[in-house]
This record gives C-alpha cells, sequence and structure tokens, in this order.
C-alpha cells in the first residue's frame, strides 16, 4: 500500500483508493483497437494528476494504491482490505469523502459489499463514498476515466442538493446508490449503470433523492466484514435446458456453504434438479433464487412455492445476490457465536427486502 500527497493526511481531504481496472488500464495500440487492453497497469496517483488542476477550489486529495488488477480477478481478500480501509478512513475527521477507482466487471459485487458493511456508518458520518471506473482503458481516444474521475470527486466534495453521505456510483455523467450496479452490457459508456435507478451528478432528482433516503432509513445496522480467509464458499448455479442433476450432486461433495440458483423467468429451476437441490438443504447448504435474465425482482413462492428455508433474492442480480449470502451466512455466524438466535435468511432478508427506487 502507497500514499502520494503533497498534502499532510491531517489536512481535511479526500481519499481517492485505486483498486485498478480499466480506468487503470492501457492499450498497445489505442488508435487501432482500444478494446484490446490490459487493465490495472497505471497507478492511481497518475489517474489523480489527469484531473487535479479541474478540481473544485479548496478541495485537497490523497490517492492510497490499494490494489491495481483487473477487477475479474477480485477475491474475498481484496474485498475484506478495501472494506477495512473504507471503515478506517470514514472515522477519520481529516477525510471528508472516499472515491474508489475500481474495474468495472465486478463494481456491482463491491457496491453491494460497501453498502451491506459501511453503509449505514458512511450515513451517520454524514460521508460520501463513491465507486467510479471507465470502459475504455486510459490511453484510448475518448477515454471517459477523467471525467468519470472528476464528476466521483465532485460528488464527493460537494452538497449537491443536501444528498446524505451513503454509498454512491457515479459514470459517465450520472450516480445512482452502488448496490443498484449491475453491468449489463459489455460497451456502453454507462453499462454499471445502464438499467439502475440514476440521477444527474450535477442536479439531483428529487424523486430519486427521496428513494436514497428510504433505503438509508430501512438500512439500521452494518454487518460484519469477514476476515480475508473467513468468507463462505457460495456458488452461483445456472438453470438451464437440459439441465443435468449431477451438475448439484457433484457440489454436494465439496465444502460448498450455498448455492445461488440463477434460475430461468421468474427465478424456477429445471425439474432435474429439485431432488438435489432438496438434498443440499438437507446437508445445511443455503439456497436463493434469482433470475438469469439480468432484470426483474424475483419474488417469494413465484412461479411455485419455495421449499422451507430458501430465500428468494428480491432485485439483487445474481452476483449482488452472491455478496449477500456470503455477508447473510458470516454474520449468522457471528450472531450465534454472540448467543443471538438469528439465521441468515434473517440478515439475507435485510438487505433483499430493501426498497426499490424507481
Amino acid at each position: 500500500m502507497s500514499t502520494n500527497s503533497s498534502i499532510s493526511e491531517s489536512t481535511a481531504h479526500l481519499l481517492i483508493l485505486g483498486m485498478g481496472g480499466t480506468i487503470a488500464g492501457l492499450a498497445p495500440k489505442p488508435e487501432e483497437n482500444p478494446l484490446q487492453y490490459e487493465a490495472g497497469k497505471v497507478g492511481v496517483d497518475a489517474l489523480v494528476a489527469q484531473v487535479q488542476s479541474v478540481v473544485p477550489e479548496g478541495v485537497k486529495l490523497v490517492s492510497r494504491q490499494l490494489e491495481n488488477i483487473n477487477s475479474r480477478n477480485l477475491t474475498d481478500a481484496h474485498l475484506t482490505d478495501l472494506g477495512l480501509t473504507v471503515r478506517k478512513a470514514l472515522l477519520e475527521a481529516a477525510v471528508k469523502g472516499i472515491v474508489i477507482t475500481h474495474g468495472t466487471d465486478t463494481i456491482e459485487e463491491t457496491g453491494l459489499f460497501l453498502q451491506v458493511t459501511c453503509g449505514k456508518l458512511a450515513q451517520t458520518q454524514s460521508k460520501r463514498v463513491i465507486l467510479t471506473g471507465a470502459m475504455l482503458p486510459s490511453n484510448a481516444p475518448g477515454a471517459d476515466g477523467p471525467s468519470n474521475l472528476l464528476d466521483a470527486l465532485r460528488w464527493a466534495s460537494t452538497s449537491i442538493d443536501n444528498c446524505p453521505g451513503g454509498i454512491y456510483a457515479v459514470m459517465d455523467g450520472r450516480g445512482c446508490m452502488a448496490l443498484d450496479l449491475a453491468k449489463r452490457h459489455a460497451t456502453a459508456l454507462n453499462a454499471p449503470l445502464q438499467d439502475a435507478p440514476t440521477s444527474s451528478v450535477g442536479l439531483i432528482n428529487p424523486s430519486w433523492l427521496s428513494g436514497v433516503k428510504a433505503v438509508q432509513a430501512a438500512w439500521n445496522e452494518d454487518l460484519p466484514i469477514p476476515g480475508a480467509g473467513d468468507w463462505p464458499w457460495v456458488e452461483i448455479l445456472t438453470s438451464h435446458a437440459g439441465a443435468r442433476p449431477e451438475t448439484i450432486a457433484h457440489w454436494l461433495k465439496t465444502p460448498v456453504q450455498g448455492f445461488l440458483v440463477a434460475g430461468t423467468g421468474h427465478g424456477g429451476f429445471h425439474d432435474d434438479w429439485a431432488q438435489p437441490l432438496h438434498q443440499a438443504m438437507t446437508q445445511g447448504i443455503a439456497l436463493v433464487r434469482t433470475t438469469r435474465t439480468g432484470a426483474g425482482a424475483t419474488l417469494r413462492n413465484i412461479p411455485e412455492v419455495d421449499p422451507a428455508g430458501c430465500c428468494a433474492s428480491g432485485a439483487l442480480t445474481a452476483p449482488r445476490a452472491r455478496i449477500a449470502l456470503q455477508l447473510a451466512l458470516n454474520a449468522a455466524k457471528q450472531a450465534n457465536k454472540a448467543g443471538k438466535p438469528l439465521t441468515w435468511q434473517d440478515f439475507f432478508a435485510r438487505i433483499a427486502d430493501l426498497p426499490e427506487i424507481r
């Protein structure tokens, strides 16, 4: 971990945490093929230097490199390190806001993780944590990274329409709650926010803001951050035509602790999976249903009545629901150690049942 700053960290500042990604990527032949590149090659200090001269007047910046990776390679340990760093920074008086540069491939997982583990703290500290990234590498013609980073810095540092402290994301001139991120397009500049309820970075929409406040009012307590080696093992399984029971049977021989079933339509799964999934639950493996469609809510007992103990993902996509299940399993384990009779279903419901912003 390194820090680069011309100011003392006791001076009021915004903290920029670098995680790598396309925003820090380089293409060997950017003029010919900007989409053929290597992510995580440019340091966060260099990214900040590109916008330093046009940040809002009086805003001091401190940058810190946590990782510099292609976000498809994000690990549980990376999330633990990021979450603990964000928590610590939120409690430091000199830190007035946090911006995180991140790869878009797994930015939705990180967005959900930070909301569930740091969202209440950010709200009570009245500080904004802003995730941002890019769809084009840093040396591509028309690279979107600098404008996205600048927008994130502006939102983190100003009182735009009294938008409260919390965990947000900014790209392509729009902002959303980070828990609503979902990358549903391979190349569009607004891919992670494409289907999320958003508002302009410059002028917050009042109806969007009222939705944000409703979500934050319903989020009463942050869940524990698992230790780097303590994350429960949860797999995403996608139902499809010709699905075989052997797919589930294979996993029953492993120490897997949860299944996130991305089903067809409303979240149904192939009949041939019913018996092995029942066996999985009998073995104590947690089961959550979602839809492979990528949009729309997965509701309880639709299309069929859910097996006892199975949860529906609500509006969470499969990648986000997987993180939610991991955190719920870990929270239940910690609660039981403390003598509190809470289940993973109790914690998962807190996340999946949050109000939707429309």
